[in-house]
């Protein structure tokens, strides 16, 4: 059975797909973003996938991929169509290959035209396809940089993604418009551009007349992307917190375990943000914490020293997750939540003052 989630980077309006096996946990990133990866590798981590391949459906224009991050925070290995023409990935793939993750595989079919190098991807059942740039949801990429060729694009969408069962859902790249999946069936009736009875020569006077301006970030994501996204200078950690073993989740928000923050002890600053009866309630409180209710946050924040690393408690951790969010926005920046708040703390048999022995 198949886990599948669809990702967005509102920043580029970058769509990018985690596949995995559910038997074996192994997985697959399709088009991931430099910025989004520690949000990738946090889902990851928490629907308990190892991510074994991502996957560039081509060089990209508009974004950095996230693929040499990845292998570095996570180890996955990097795939690309040979045809890119980028280094450094660790597999190169020519039409027809799969890519395999536990007992699924995706089929790499090549489908140019956007650029020289681009390929869609295809479920081993042809239940979905992932079209990169090629194939829009009623629309198709740009020709006119990067190898761009309309008439190899209209060929590789009529013969290479039209020729999928009509049931197949396909999912791009991108949309700007909050679109998110369409099926061959649609795009065949559908696509103003590809679609119905549109000749190539149509197609190819519809797209050398868009008129559009190049992408703001084509003069780095290229070069960056050439190289599987790998930077140029020295790449530190720095943007990790230093200051405790935190997981990041999925939520977008750093958390501590319990046992982590008794070992740091007066090294943070301890909020609780739960309700007076609830401090000196049956579950206590952690000793040193200081109680400032949620929402009494905002207008106590001057308790709060900036210099000083922050974890914030509450009963299961969901009011503390909001006041980490609180604490961001107000400039703090060493912040973060404790783990399954006071209940788990007490089921991990950490020190308490008060409540119910």
């Amino acid at each position: 059975m198949l886990i599948f989630r669809q990702l967005f980077d509102a920043a580029s309006s970058t769509y990018t797909y985690l596949l995995g096996d559910r038997a074996s946990r192994e997985a697959v990133l399709i088009d991931p973003v430099f910025e989004q990866v520690r949000r990738d590798a946090a889902l990851a981590r928490e629907l308990d996938l190892a991510i074994v391949w991502t996957l560039d459906t081509h060089v990209h224009a508009d974004h950095v991929t996230g693929a040499w991050l990845m292998r570095r925070r996570c180890g996955s290995r990097i795939a690309l169509a040979a045809a890119a023409g980028a280094h450094g990935a660790d597999r190169l793939l020519a039409d027809g290959e799969r890519v395999g993750f536990g007992r699924r595989w995706l089929e790499v079919r090549a489908t140019p035209g956007h650029t020289g190098g681009c390929v869609t991807y295809v479920l081993d059942d042809q239940s979905m396809a992932f079209t990169g740039d090629c194939l829009l949801i009623r629309g198709s990429g740009r020709t006119d940089f990067q190898q761009g060729d309309p008439v190899a694009m209209y060929r590789s969408v009529r013969e290479r993604i039209f020729s999928l069962p009509a049931t197949c859902l396909l999912y791009p790249a991108h949309d700007y418009r909050g679109l998110t999946v369409t099926s061959v069936a649609e795009e065949r009736a559908f696509n103003p551009r590809l679609g119905g009875d549109t000749s190539v020569e149509d197609f190819v006077g519809y797209v050398s007349n868009l008129g559009l301006p190049h992408p703001k970030k084509l003069d780095v994501a290229v070069p960056a992307n050439l190289r599987c996204g790998e930077p140029e200078a020295e790449f530190g950690s720095a943007e990790d917190p230093q200051w405790a073993e935190l997981t990041f989740t999925f939520g977008g928000i750093w958390e501590i375990p319990p046992q982590a923050l008794a070992e740091l002890g007066e090294r943070v600053q301890v909020i609780d943000v739960r309700g007076p009866d609830e401090y000196h309630g049956p579950l206590g409180h952690i000793r040193g914490a200081r109680l400032i209710p949620l929402d009494q946050l905002r207008m106590r924040l001057a308790e709060i020293a900036p210099d000083r690393p922050v974890v914030t408690v509450c009963r299961s951790g969901a009011r503390s997750a909001q006041a980490v969010v609180i604490l961001q926005q107000q400039g703090f920046r060493d912040v973060a939540n404790l783990a399954g708040g006071m209940l788990r703390w007490r089921s991990e048999d950490c020190p308490v003052e008060g409540g119910m022995t």
